[in-house]
């Protein structure tokens, strides 16, 4: 696999003399082979942090294409950004189901570098938690829009290639990862094309103010939207997202009992409203979901835990090419 640091002043040459080979096969023009390309931080531009774009072999040129999202899980606490880096590079080339998507549908795949810091043990930035969405130093504050502000910035370093993306994204995610792309799509609905999660502790931030008369501010639910966000809450074009929302039947990973995810009062409502163990709060978000009318799929694997097989990457796989083809 072929890696490179891409930066404007160089880029397109750089990019163009090492990266893209045209394979004419019935007209047909693609990317030639697997490729890291590794963009730096630009705060002018919106995002405090590195990305990673990964490039399949077959990727179409000259043809409009979805650019795939998935958000980084370092899974760890740590001070160090190469630890991060290095295990965004893993997801985003290796070890993901994103990279299997976009492996196999041949689009490109955007991986964020995002922190998650030992300092700050109480911000879970990759879950995109309440303490992140209300954090006010320049490097952290609203992970959110620099994610937008990347996405924008890889789909002109794109088209720079003759890979074109469409205005609206994919967006997956697997566990914390999984919990960041269901928040973020409240947040942005209108933004993305479809999504995929899973693995996600049975707890969905929920498309409602109140739960038998508690308010649900963020990230349980709605209530706060207006004063965190400026906005209220499109319900309309939530309900516009087709969703693949799945779990492991033995899944019992449960951060809700955790204070890095958690505060004590969100873990009060959830186990007393919700649920109490991952399980049963995942058939509880199903019944709200539904009853909200989200046009998701909720599926479960019997004899799958807190991690993902061949069949739930396939399903995937398959959710994703029906969207491409809608």
């Amino acid at each position: 696999m072929k890696q490179f640091t891409a930066r404007y002043i160089f880029f397109f040459f750089f990019i163009f003399i090492h990266i893209i080979s045209y394979a004419q096969n019935s007209e047909t023009l693609t990317v030639k082979s697997d490729s890291l390309i590794f963009v730096s931080m630009n705060p002018e531009k919106g995002f405090y942090h590195d990305y990673i774009l990964f490039l399949p072999k077959g990727t179409p040129l000259k043809k409009k294409i979805f650019l795939l999202v998935e958000p980084n899980n370092t899974g760890k606490l740590s001070d160090s950004m190469e630890v991060h880096k290095r295990s965004a590079v893993n997801l985003a080339s290796v070890s993901s189901v994103g990279n299997n998507v976009s492996t196999e549908l041949k689009i490109p795949l955007l991986v964020p570098v995002f922190p998650r810091l030992e300092s700050q043990p109480l911000m879970y930035t990759h879950a995109l938690d309440r303490d992140i969405m209300l954090e006010k130093t320049e490097a952290l504050k609203r992970l959110d829009l620099q994610l937008l502000e990347m996405i924008t910035d890889a789909g002109i370093l794109l088209k720079s290639m003759d890979i074109q993306v469409e205005p609206k994204f994919f967006m997956n995610g697997f566990s914390a990862s999984g919990t960041f792309t269901n928040r973020f799509s409240f947040i942005h609905p209108d933004k993305i094309q479809a999504l995929a999660i899973g693995g996600f502790n049975g707890e969905l931030i929920l498309p409602q103010k109140k739960i038998n008369g508690i308010k649900l501010n963020y990230p349980l639910g709605i209530n706060d939207f207006m004063e965190i966000f400026g906005d209220k809450f499109d319900l309309d074009s939530y309900k516009e997202i087709p969703q693949f929302i799945y779990m492991g039947a033995l899944d019992d990973n449960d951060a809700v009992q955790f204070d890095d995810a958690y505060t004590e009062e969100e873990r009060k409502i959830i186990n007393e409203n919700i649920g109490s163990n991952v399980q049963a709060r995942y058939l509880e978000c199903q019944k709200i979901y539904a009853k909200k009318g989200v046009n998701a799929v909720f599926k479960t694997y019997e004899n799958v835990g807190h991690w993902t097989t061949s069949e739930v990457n396939l399903e995937v796989i398959k959710f994703f090419l029906a969207q491409m083809r809608n």
